[in-house]
């Protein structure tokens, strides 16, 4: 008769190597529970790791993207009311000129309209050199100083960068976070290019001149004023398209925002009561896996062959 000898070191090696799998196993979902973390290592779950990893540097770009669209929302809405208070003054420079083009009027009282118009032009010029949310020139592109200056003789003119700096919005999409001074303050009327500072300035010193042709100069200004007015709506309109566009695209990164959110709370946050399920059958086998090793251990081959 051929006896079959079994390794009793083996046997016990087999059961310490069970309950040492299942009590760390219970530990790890304890270890869940109190975290409310699903991995506790990378090793735990490397693809949901790396993902988990890739989706917290899409929040950290996506921070930044909504950092620079609220700039540019907080900078095209100074831009807004800068364009605001720049029709208002071409507005009244536009009655202004309608009352000095009356022929009735003396030099004395077309020079006092001279005296408001060259007001005016003072508070365009510094309407024109208003300032951004980082304290740069709002109308002056790139560049951190005005974005004119005069000269001895009173002339604006432009000393800016060529086109203002755009923001990026994230996923490729940017938008100018401004206007340049020349883009709405420069334009086309009566097929010549005019300047709307340089009109309303011009204006002023031929009413401050006088004689016969002043009347008609206040007349002719005019259809520029008037083209210079159209100018400023003409830009308050992409304006808005700009505002709209930064408005969805943050509204598509909320979204976006969100759908990150419910995914890493997916992947790496622990739902309690799957875990508390699972720990609860894992203490049960333990328990028996204990007392079934315990009884097994203390049985005797001899005891059978009684």
């Amino acid at each position: 008769m051929t006896i079959f000898a079994t390794s009793t070191s083996a046997f016990f090696d087999r059961g310490a190597l069970d309950l040492t799998s299942l009590r760390s196993q219970a530990e790890q979902l304890q270890s869940q529970i109190g975290s409310g973390q699903k991995l506790t290592a990378s090793s735990d779950d490397p693809l949901a790791a790396s993902r988990l990893r890739m989706l917290a540097r899409n929040d950290a770009i996506a921070k930044i993207d909504t950092a620079a669209a609220n700039r540019a929302t907080a900078d095209l809405n100074l831009v807004d009311s800068a364009l605001n208070e720049f029709a208002s003054f071409v507005t009244r420079a536009k009655e202004l000129a309608t009352q000095a083009a009356t022929g009735t009027l003396t030099d004395s009282q077309r020079k006092s309209i001279a005296t408001e118009l060259g007001q005016i032009h003072g508070n365009l010029v510094a309407l024109a050199n208003s300032r951004d949310s980082a304290g740069n020139a709002l109308f002056g592109g790139d560049t951190a100083g005005n974005a004119y200056q005069l000269d001895s003789a009173g002339n604006a003119s432009y000393i800016g960068s060529g086109s203002a700096g755009e923001l990026s919005l994230g996923d490729g999409q940017s938008v100018a976070r401004s206007f340049t001074g020349p883009e709405f303050l420069e334009f086309q009327s009566g097929g010549t290019s005019k300047d709307l500072l340089a009109t309303i300035k011009g204006l002023a010193d031929t009413l401050t001149t006088g004689g016969t042709g002043a009347a008609s100069a206040a007349n002719a200004a005019l259809t520029t004023l008037g083209d210079g007015l159209d100018s400023i709506t003409t830009t308050q309109t992409v304006l808005g398209a700009r505002l709209s566009w930064i408005d969805l695209n943050t509204q598509r990164q909320q979204v976006m925002g969100e759908a990150r959110s419910e995914e890493q709370s997916t992947l790496g946050t622990t739902d309690l009561t799957e875990a508390l399920t699972r720990l609860s059958e894992l203490s049960t086998v333990l328990q028996a896996s204990q007392a079934s090793f315990t009884k097994l251990a203390s049985l005797s081959l001899f005891d059978l062959l009684k």
